[in-house]
């Protein structure tokens, strides 16, 4: 079993690779929040360390409204989803800061927390169409000349979401699907929608008992594939589970990640995934767990490979990159961790502050980006351990992730996109 990666396998673009050629992939390319391999990780190209809000700055807009998701890029274009009004939107930018496009998908619930908005799901796309999803239930599937293909209210079709925080989860894409996991306090499910018509293949329910807050979760499923069959993987509900994209089945469950039966172990950062192993933060940042893919039924006992304490990560989600896994702590500690033992290869610290990172890092040209929610990007080199380089005050709050793609930084402030580079 693999992560979905190499353009021949790319989820993400198998349709366009097949017809096309892996070429005709654009140089700029981060089809979704984590980027083109669910990582976290730009392969290609070089990136400053040091810029201000004017220095080292190509351009920045103004955002019609709040909003905390991480742009998609394709090529020419950016997308980034935001509050317009009383609107949730999705804006298409090209790479000169120029608006092109926007489509106002429906209306509104805006967020209720300070680091949360009625956007915090990244909008994903395929090349082809482009797949957004907001707090009020709307998911759509807008082309890249700003027109709706479908769109549907999945609260209106299965019930309101309810959740302590603001809703999370960004869709995932398959080869021919877009999926979207809900887990709450009330009915949770996964469903499965046609990518081209947004008809609903198939709806499972996803439902555990947990202590109070267990249930609710705001994590985003990972695609991965054996023997050219791809299934969704799903943290959350104190369970991963990974089921059949093509039918829904659930292949395979690992639970024990709260024998004490602790409350509010609500599940934030997702997961990332290193050969066969799936990296588990959980327990609010208390533990970090690594757990093999694949069997059937119940592989609680058979599949976990070990579990560490006060190494995990609350809200970003980890790194993967070169065979290692890197955990941005909430309070800026830096974890660089051997995914097929759970030992510590080392570990850094950024600046300590009071205020938390809510952003999830990335990796790029040797560097990791990591914003702080005060709106700070703190730069370390990683190639030889962890050396600080930096810190760069974008004089806004960010909780979205700093996308780095073709030799330029898109940074999504809570009020402006800026593009970063010379």
């Amino acid at each position: 079993m693999k992560l979905l990666n190499g353009l021949l396998v790319l989820f993400i673009t198998l349709a366009l690779v097949n017809a096309n050629g892996a070429e005709n992939l654009p140089q700029q390319y981060w089809p979704t929040w984590r980027g083109p391999l669910q990582t976290g990780v730009s392969s290609t190209g070089s990136y400053l360390s040091s810029w201000t809000t004017e220095e080292n700055v190509l351009w920045k807009v103004d955002l019609p409204g709040i909003g905390c998701s991480t742009p998609a890029v394709f090529g020419d274009k950016i997308f980034v989803t935001s509050g317009s009004g009383e609107k949730d939107a999705l804006l298409a930018f090209d790479w000169d800061g120029e608006q092109i496009w926007s489509n106002e998908v429906g209306s509104q619930i805006k967020g209720k927390h300070r680091n949360g908005s009625g956007s915090n799901p990244s909008p994903v796309t395929d090349g082809k169409f482009v797949y957004c999803y907001f707090k009020s239930g709307n998911l759509a599937a807008i082309d890249f000349n700003g027109k709706t293909v479908w769109k549907t209210n999945l609260q209106q079709r299965y019930g309101n979401v309810s959740l302590f925080w603001d809703l999370g989860n960004s869709p995932v894409l398959t080869r021919d699907s877009v999926i979207v996991a809900v887990m709450h306090a009330g009915d949770s499910y996964v469903v499965s929608l046609d990518k081209k018509t947004g008809n609903v293949n198939w709806k499972i329910d996803r439902n555990y008992e947990t202590p109070v807050e267990g249930d609710h979760g705001y994590s985003t499923p990972i695609l991965i594939e054996r023997d050219g069959v791809e299934s969704i993987v799903v943290w959350g509900g104190e369970h991963l589970t990974a089921y059949d994209v093509d039918s829904g089945k659930l292949l395979w469950t690992c639970g024990g990640f709260n024998p004490d039966n602790k409350t509010y172990w609500v599940t934030v950062s997702s997961i990332v995934i290193v050969d066969d192993v799936a990296v588990v933060p959980y327990g609010r940042g208390a533990r970090l767990a690594g757990i093999k893919l694949g069997g059937s039924g119940d592989v609680t006992e058979s599949h976990r490979l070990w579990t560490v304490h006060e190494k995990g990560s609350f809200v970003p989600t980890p790194v993967a990159h070169e065979g290692r896994v890197y955990v941005l702590r909430d309070s800026g500690q830096l974890v660089c961790v051997d995914p097929k033992t759970g030992d510590t290869i080392w570990e850094g610290q950024f600046p300590r502050r009071s205020t938390k990172y809510y952003s999830s890092p990335v990796i790029a040209d040797g560097k990791v980006y990591a914003a702080r929610e005060d709106g700070v990007i703190m730069v370390a080199n990683i190639k030889d351990g962890f050396k600080f380089l930096g810190e760069n005050d974008m004089q806004q709050r960010l909780v979205a992730c700093p996308v780095p793609v073709g030799n330029k930084i898109l940074i999504r402030g809570e009020e402006q996109l800026f593009c970063i580079g010379k």
